[in-house]
């Protein structure tokens, strides 16, 4: 099993390849497709470059994972899948129909958008242990960033997705809808500070803390000695408190909006309205302010 890296520096976001060099089997974990907020435009240069490499390496890829619906990039699991990898699979964990009916009643969508996760070819339940060809991985539900958050075990190497951050930068935020502190101190420190202290751990972003170079890889005995946020010895009522405060003062992603939307739809775009145009939702909140 080998393990390539993409870094969209846009998003901070990382997008794995795990593969098989002798039998050239692969998954996908988390692809990205470019979104310019201000022109509203989409743009491949992410599912180009990535696509270059299962070329170069005549890898075919099985599944096209998330890890979750993500609020700060827009997959490009659907473009993949309908442009350039057809007999690959998207899937996601099954609790993405909370997400979606969560959703739903935020963007208010019509009754005709689908909340039982058929967006996506395949829902994976708790501890599922799938074949990918040669490669196999178990699913890990580690919720707490959201409600449907999985990670990926894959042997030695697991991919935590927004749960687990390299060391100097934590876990991820929990004040999303149905996010919950409590939940994602249990799904680190009951699900993944449970593997092997050699395991290594890929995570879903990197933000570079004071402006360090780019680290994605870290170990699980690591996590748990250095983890800024949450060591093996934090008690739940710390890491709670700091995560409820923390979150407190964070502003939304800035592609909270339109990522959310596409994702939950497996990262498909709403169809072309009657003049041709696709078109985005944006819920506004109106403040007034004191008098």
């Amino acid at each position: 099993m080998e393990i390539k890296h993409f870094f969209d520096t846009a998003t901070y976001t990382l997008t794995y390849v795990v593969y098989d060099r002798a039998t050239k089997d692969a998954v996908v974990i988390d692809p990205v497709l470019d979104y310019d907020a201000a022109s509203a435009t989409t743009s491949t240069l992410s599912i180009e470059s990535l696509l270059a490499f299962l070329k170069e390496q005549q890898l075919k890829a099985h599944f096209i994972l998330e890890t979750h619906a993500h609020a700060d990039h827009l997959s490009g699991a659907h473009e993949l899948v309908t442009q350039y990898l057809p007999d690959a699979k998207i899937a996601i964990g099954e609790r993405i129909t909370l997400v979606q009916e969560t959703f739903k009643q935020v963007f208010n969508f019509p009754k005709s958008f689908r909340t039982d996760g058929s967006q996506f070819h395949h829902l994976f339940k708790e501890n599922e242990e799938v074949k990918a060809g040669s490669l196999a991985f178990k699913v890990l539900f580690t919720p707490g960033h959201t409600p449907a958050c999985g990670s990926y075990l894959f042997g030695d190497a697991v991919f935590t997705g927004d749960a687990l951050f390299m060391p100097d930068y934590g876990t991820g935020r929990c004040d999303f809808p149905k996010g919950d502190a409590h939940a994602l101190y249990h799904s680190v420190t009951k699900r993944l500070y449970e593997l092997p202290d050699s395991t290594r751990v890929f995570v879903g972003h990197d933000y570079q803390p004071g402006g360090r170079k780019l680290e994605f890889q870290t170990t699980i005995g690591d996590s748990k000695k250095k983890n800024i946020q949450l060591k093996a010895g934090t008690t739940e009522s710390e890491f709670v408190a700091f995560r409820n405060t923390r979150d407190a003062t964070l502003a939304a992603p800035k592609l909270l909006f339109p990522s959310v939307q596409v994702n939950i739809a497996a990262g498909e775009l709403p169809e072309p309205e009657s003049n041709g145009r696709i078109y985005l939702k944006l819920p506004i909140t109106a403040k007034k302010s004191a008098k």
